[in-house]
């Protein structure tokens, strides 16, 4: 086992090593409380999957907690419930992630259900026909969600080449007819210690914990990547746009433009641009999407306070490659959409003819500050983030955030809004609710 230490910021330090098999671990003690966080990572999302096989990283998640070879599958969620601890996973569009935090006695167990998952799922064929029958149901029930309908389909038009084009839960036809062989295959393909990221945070020693995982995972061997899909987003010249008819009670209306790769020397100005805009998220996608309105920023002063909507809401999300940065509006009762989109291409045009003032820019940056704090406050979350850039290229891009909003200056906010909130590349969507048919068909 080779290993290389990292010093990083003052709020702590966290130890990489890298296997013989390829497995990258981090490990960060952090003595707060004697809880441990693990979280297993493996660089595939939704943007690896080829035509015909959409759907395939979620579907293989919900498959990963359906038993292996040493823990019936039962017993998987009960290992870590015994011991009063907590378990999920999520799959997006650049990663898949499986996490286990508990007290820090129990770091073997689940350090042991990960190297099981990583080597020994079983994928019985019954199995697949349930979790089938469970996507394709939770599929139908985004489709009855107004919001989500709209941004799968703005993402789509977005998206022509680029695998982010499709949604991370599939298109139907594929769920129908994917097989076992697709996705035991792809699990083996994509779920290999080299491909993969191990992190550990909490009330641990870190030559212990490594030793620990050198135990576990040592053994499974490296694979074979498959080629990755390369394909490159040629340049939008001129706008888009998504209209969307459905039975509903509510508008919504969706500005999106692309948006620079977390990597970027952009991105950070970006995030600064929307907390001025709509408010300060941060960039934990587990935690820090879940704010109320802050009622001083440019778009809710200019929509809501108005009475065009009824709620705004800015995205910027860090990804491996160039994304979305999007604007989602809920429309007022009885305001016509574009009424409500005229509006907002007002305060924007603004924005972008003269940038923000002074006192959104400081009340941003001290605000997005704030909650990059926030949402590195627990093991889970610091374990959460320190997996989840290393996917996106390095975790100094993690660890340099900080370092990155100090430097970013008022011009910056200028220079980004004219280079990426252009009304030529924007796609625009309109969530338009219409009566249900009678005696209520769809």
């Amino acid at each position: 086992m080779s290993s290389a230490s990292l010093e990083l910021t003052e709020a702590g330090s966290v130890r990489r090593a890298v296997l013989n098999n390829g497995l990258t671990v981090f490990v960060r003690p952090m003595r707060t409380a004697p809880l441990a966080s693990v979280w297993c990572w493996y660089k595939v999302g939704s943007k690896d999957e080829r035509r015909g096989q959409t759907g395939v990283s979620h579907w293989v998640e919900h498959m990963n907690f359906k038993g292996t070879t040493n823990i019936p599958r039962d017993q998987v969620k009960g290992i870590i419930e015994q011991c009063g601890g907590s378990w999920n996973g999520y799959t997006w569009i650049d990663q898949t992630t499986y996490l286990e935090t508990a007290t820090a006695d129990a770091l073997d167990r689940m350090l042991f259900i990960e190297a099981e998952r990583m080597a020994n799922g079983l994928y019985h064929s019954d199995d697949v026909e349930s979790e089938r029958t469970v996507i394709i149901s939770e599929l139908q029930g985004g489709e009855n969600d107004p919001e989500q309908v709209l941004d799968t389909e703005v993402t789509a038009a977005a998206f022509k080449a680029h695998g982010y084009h499709h949604p991370t839960i599939g298109w139907l036809s594929d769920l129908q007819t994917m097989t076992r062989d697709d996705l035991y295959g792809y699990y083996r393909s994509w779920y290999v210690p080299n491909n993969a990221t191990l992190v550990i945070v909490g009330d641990v020693d870190v030559d212990d914990a490594l030793r620990r995982a050198e135990q576990h995972f040592g053994a499974i061997a490296a694979g074979v990547l498959p080629a990755r899909v390369r394909t490159r987003e040629p340049e939008q010249h001129g706008e888009r746009r998504v209209r969307v008819e459905r039975p509903g009670t509510t508008a919504y209306l969706k500005l999106a433009w692309p948006a620079p790769a977390a990597s970027n020397p952009d991105f950070v100005p970006m995030l600064v641009l929307d907390a001025a805009l709509s408010g300060a998220k941060g960039v934990n996608l587990w935690a820090s999407f879940r704010n109320p309105p802050q009622r001083s920023t440019r778009l809710y002063r200019a929509l809501v306070e108005k009475g065009l909507a009824s709620s705004v809401f800015g995205a910027l999300l860090p990804t491996a490659e160039p994304f979305l940065y999007s604007v989602t509006c809920t429309v007022s009762d009885g305001t016509p959409i574009a009424s409500l989109e005229a509006a907002a291409d007002e305060a924007l045009a603004a924005v972008r003819a003269v940038g923000i003032t002074p006192v959104e820019f400081e009340r941003a940056r001290h605000q997005l500050r704030a909650r990059l704090v926030f949402e590195s406050d627990s093991v889970t979350n610091i374990a959460h983030q320190i997996g989840y850039f290393h996917t996106l290229g390095d975790v100094d891009l993690y660890y340099g955030l900080e370092g990155r909003l100090a430097s970013v200056t008022i011009d910056d906010i200028a220079l980004v809004a004219r280079a990426y909130l252009s009304p030529a590349r924007r796609t625009v969507g309109w969530f338009q609710p219409v009566d249900a048919p009678a005696g209520g068909d769809r």
